[in-house]
C-alpha cells in the first residue's frame, strides 16, 4: 500500500511526464509528441529520499512511495 508524502497537489498537463528528481522536487518534461515543451520544475516541496522505497506521483496528484520487493535481495 501507497503512503502519500506530500501536502502539495500537482495538477497535471497533457504531453508531458511527471517525475520525482534527485534533488528530491517534483519534475515535469515534454514527451516525444510535445515538440513545443520544456523541462520545468514543478512542485515547491521538498522530498526526502529513503532506500528501499519507489517514489511516484499518484492518480491524486501526490507524491508517494512503497516499500520496493526485492525478493530476497538487499
Amino acid at each position: 500500500m501507497a503512503e502519500r508524502m506530500t501536502d502539495e497537489k500537482i495538477s497535471r498537463e497533457d504531453g508531458y511526464l511527471y517525475y520525482l528528481g534527485k534533488d528530491g522536487f517534483v519534475w515535469r518534461t515534454p514527451m516525444k509528441t510535445n515538440t513545443r515543451g520544456r523541462k520545468a520544475k514543478v512542485g515547491s516541496e521538498r522530498v526526502k529520499r529513503e532506500e528501499g522505497f519507489l517514489y511516484f506521483i499518484d492518480k491524486g496528484g501526490y507524491v508517494a512511495r512503497a516499500k520496493m520487493n526485492r525478493k530476497g535481495r538487499r
